[in-house]
C-alpha cells in the first residue's frame, strides 16, 4: 500500500460523514458567538452586570480590537476581499459545479464566517463613528452577538440539510 491511499485512508475526504467536520463545524460556531469582537462574551457580560473596573477593561479591548480590525482593513482590506473572493469562488466551483464534497464542506464552513468578518468590519465603524456610552456599547455588542448567532444557527442548518443530502446521495449510488 502506497502512502497516498494509507493517508486517505486515515483521513475520509467524505466530510459530511466524518465525526470530525461536525465536531470542527460546532467548535467554530461556538467560538464565534463567544468572542464578540475579539472580547469574550464573560467579560461584556461581567461589565454590564458589575461596572467599574470590568467596565473599563471591556471597554479597553474593545478599543483595542476594534483600531486593529480597522487598520487591517484599512491598509490591506482590498487585497483581504479580493483574495477571500477568490479561495470562496474556487471553493464553491470546485464544490458545487465539479461535486468535490470536501470544497463543498469547506465553503459551508468558511462562506458564512466571512460574512461575520464583513459584520464585525461594519459594527467596528459604527462603534468608532458614535462613540457610544458604556451601555450603547454592550448593546451593539449583543447585537453583533445576536446577528453571529443567527448567521450560525442558519449555516449550521444549511449545512445538515446538504450534508445529509449527500450522505443519502452516496449510500443510494453506493449501493
Amino acid at each position: 500500500m502506497d502512502w497516498y491511499a494509507t493517508v486517505f485512508e486515515l483521513i475520509d475526504m467524505r466530510s459530511f460523514s466524518n465525526l470530525w467536520y461536525w465536531i470542527a463545524l460546532s467548535v467554530v460556531w461556538s467560538s464565534a458567538s463567544h468572542w464578540v469582537m475579539g472580547v469574550p462574551f464573560d467579560m461584556i457580560q461581567r461589565a454590564q452586570r458589575h461596572g467599574g473596573q470590568a467596565e473599563t477593561d471591556m471597554r479597553d479591548m474593545v478599543r483595542i480590537n476594534i483600531n486593529r480590525l480597522l487598520y487591517i482593513s484599512g491598509v490591506a482590506g482590498m487585497w483581504i476581499l479580493g483574495a477571500a473572493c477568490c479561495a470562496l469562488t474556487m471553493l464553491g466551483g470546485l464544490g458545487f459545479f465539479y461535486q468535490v464534497e470536501f470544497c463543498q464542506a469547506v465553503f459551508l464552513l468558511i462562506f458564512p464566517l466571512s460574512l461575520v468578518a464583513l459584520l464585525s468590519v461594519r459594527t467596528a465603524h459604527k462603534l468608532v463613528r458614535d462613540d457610544p456610552v458604556t451601555d450603547l456599547m454592550i448593546r451593539i455588542l449583543n447585537r453583533h452577538r445576536f446577528y453571529t448567532q443567527a448567521i450560525g444557527m442558519a449555516s449550521i442548518f444549511v449545512t445538515a440539510i446538504w450534508g445529509m443530502r449527500q450522505n443519502l446521495a452516496i449510500g443510494v449510488l453506493g449501493s
